[in-house]
C-alpha cells in the first residue's frame, strides 16, 4: 500500500498528484515565455515563489460554497490556472473562467488547461465588452490600478461576492483612491510572498453617490 505524501504551497497542504500539477504548469510557463513573455523575465528564476506560491495562496481566501471564480487578465495563469489546479481537489465543483484579451496569452492558457487537464473556460475578450458575469469571486493580479479593479467587480461579481486583489507596497494608497468614488468592506491579509504587499478582500462594492 502507498503511503499519501503531504506537501505544502503557499500554506496549504495539497496532495502529490496536485504539486506535480504546480509542477508542470511552472515547466510550461518557462518553456512559453521566452516567446510570449507571460511574466516579467526579471521574475522567472523565482517562478515558483513569485508566481506559484503568491496564486496558492490567493485560492486560499476562497469561500466555501463558491460555483464560479472569474480571474481578470489571467496572461501566463496566475491566479487563475492555479486556482483551477487546487480547486479540482478541493472544491470540485468550483468553475474557473479565464479571461485574457491577447490572443497569444489566451492560447496558452487553453494549451496549459488541456495539458494539465484542467476544466476551465478561457474568454479573449477585453473586460470592458463583456455581459456581466455573476462571479462569487473575482481575482486579478497586477492588471490594473484599484479603483479599476472595483469597478470591474461591481460589474462583475455577485452582490454576496468576493473580490481578492493582491497588491504591492502603495495599497494603502490605493485603497485611499478607490474609496473616492466606491464605498466596500475591506479585509487586508499580509502576503506570503512579500513582506510589503497584501491581499485585499472587498465586498459589498457600492459607488459612492455625489448628491
Amino acid at each position: 500500500m502507498t503511503e499519501a505524501v503531504a506537501l505544502s504551497v503557499g500554506g496549504q497542504s495539497v496532495s502529490r498528484e496536485t504539486f506535480q500539477a504546480l509542477r508542470d504548469l511552472e515547466s510550461l510557463v518557462r518553456r512559453w515565455n521566452p516567446a510570449i513573455n507571460l511574466v516579467s523575465k526579471n521574475t522567472v528564476p523565482q517562478l515558483w515563489d513569485r508566481h506559484i506560491v503568491d496564486s496558492a495562496q490567493i485560492f486560499s481566501l476562497c469561500p466555501p460554497g463558491a460555483r464560479l471564480w472569474v480571474d481578470l487578465g489571467s496572461g501566463g495563469g496566475f491566479p487563475g490556472l492555479v486556482v483551477a489546479i487546487l480547486a479540482r481537489e478541493q472544491m470540485p465543483d468550483l468553475h474557473v473562467k479565464l479571461v485574457e484579451s491577447d490572443l497569444r496569452k489566451s492560447t496558452f492558457l487553453r494549451q496549459a488547461a488541456y495539458s494539465l487537464g484542467l476544466s476551465v473556460t478561457v474568454a479573449t475578450d477585453r473586460i470592458e465588452t463583456l455581459t456581466p458575469m455573476g462571479a462569487d469571486v473575482l481575482s486579478a493580479r497586477a492588471l490594473a490600478a484599484l479603483p479599476s479593479l472595483v469597478e470591474y467587480a461591481a460589474i462583475h461579481m455577485k452582490a454576496d461576492g468576493v473580490a481578492i486583489f493582491p497588491k504591492g507596497a502603495r495599497h494603502q494608497e490605493e485603497l485611499s483612491e478607490a474609496r473616492r468614488s466606491w464605498t466596500f468592506d475591506v479585509d487586508s491579509r499580509p502576503s506570503l510572498s512579500d513582506g510589503e504587499a497584501a491581499i485585499l478582500v472587498i465586498r459589498n462594492i457600492h459607488r459612492v453617490r455625489n448628491d
